[in-house]
């Protein structure tokens, strides 16, 4: 395994992350307790969680997957091995405290806590901001137009005010974000700045070879300001295993069973990207699988790539990717199919 710094922080994380998502609705607990120690002992350090996993997200189901660590780590005794990282949820969805802005203090607190008692832990490594409250450009939504009316919601200041709060009881240990923007971002970080804030050290946004739209602003922001970036979909909800090619829609697979939740991933500019990034790992040897997980492996602004599978066989090779190297011939020629088809599926 490869490791890198969370950000500016002394924590070294495996370069991939373990994504637990499916936990819960896709996999069992049995299943996850294999993949957990699987992956611990491929030196994977780093697993990511979230209050309203699995997904797709319900009522009758969000919470099981951060219960089923909490089980892990209860039967494993083994939390210390583990950078564990876990969300709070934004606004919008209404059986998770009413629907409405959840980052003033009494929602982070009653969503941290029932997080900390799911995981059977007393800390968190890693809280992050699920999406904004904000009315921005997130979840495929390109070409920002502002709306007068977003209403109002939580102060940057305040959302750092409170993480200070739990870093100093120990509950959380460093503050991240999930499908933000520069602006959100730069916010962050100057407030800290200022006035003397727990830093943001991390964004968790989709990265990918048919999304590298976090290459126009975030990128260099995550370089410059050492904000890595936590890569998420880096397989683009499976398109970019190939195993869509050809108009097949495999029995299980996730597209079979959740297509109208995730429209993103299924357009034609997508369909066609895949077929020809596809070309190209067959020419060098490679699965389509390790191709696409070795090109976000090598982006200098990824802190950790987090892959996440159904069966074991998929999560073996997600992991081997790290000893996978690119070379410059086939990143001239990923570039030049991204030159054609930027981004089709942001």
């Amino acid at each position: 395994m490869k490791y890198k710094s969370l950000g500016n922080t002394d924590l070294k994380v495996s370069l991939i992350c373990l994504g637990t998502m499916t936990w819960g609705e896709q996999n069992t607990q049995e299943e996850a307790f294999e993949q957990m120690d699987y992956s611990l002992d491929q030196g994977v350090n780093f697993f990511d969680t979230a209050e309203l996993y699995s997904v797709p997200t319900k009522e009758t189901t969000y919470t099981r997957t951060e219960t089923m660590i909490g089980n892990w780590f209860a039967e494993r005794n083994n939390r210390e091995k583990v950078i564990l990282a876990t969300k709070v949820a934004g606004p919008g969805l209404s059986w998770i405290r009413g629907g409405g802005n959840q980052f003033d203090i009494n929602n982070i607190t009653q969503a941290l806590e029932g997080s900390l008692q799911r995981l059977k832990t007393d800390y968190i490594d890693l809280y992050q901001l699920h999406w904004p409250e904000r009315s921005t450009n997130f979840f495929s939504k390109l070409g920002y137009k502002h709306n007068d009316n977003e209403g109002s919601w939580t102060a940057f200041e305040d959302i750092l005010a409170t993480a200070q709060k739990f870093i100093n009881q120990g509950k959380i240990r460093h503050l991240g974000l999930s499908n933000e923007t520069p602006y959100g971002l730069s916010k962050y970080l100057n407030l800290s700045e200022l006035k003397n804030y727990p830093r943001v050290v991390s964004v968790q946004n989709p990265y990918s070879l048919i999304n590298r739209t976090y290459e126009v602003g975030l990128a260099e922001m995550s370089v410059r300001e050492k904000v890595g970036l936590l890569a998420y979909s880096p397989l683009a909800f499976g398109m970019l295993s190939g195993k869509y090619l050809n108009g097949q829609m495999p029995e299980g697979s996730r597209l079979k069973l959740y297509s109208k939740n995730f429209p993103r991933y299924q357009g034609t500019r997508s369909q066609l990207a895949v077929e020809e990034y596809y070309k190209v790992a067959q020419k060098h040897g490679l699965s389509l699988t390790q191709m696409s997980l070795a090109f976000v492996n090598m982006q200098a602004f990824v802190d950790s790539n987090i892959i996440g599978a159904t069966k074991l066989d998929q999560l073996k090779e997600n992991i081997n990717s790290v000893h996978i190297e690119l070379s410059e011939e086939m990143i001239a020629e990923i570039n030049a199919i991204h030159e054609n088809n930027p981004s089709p599926a942001p």
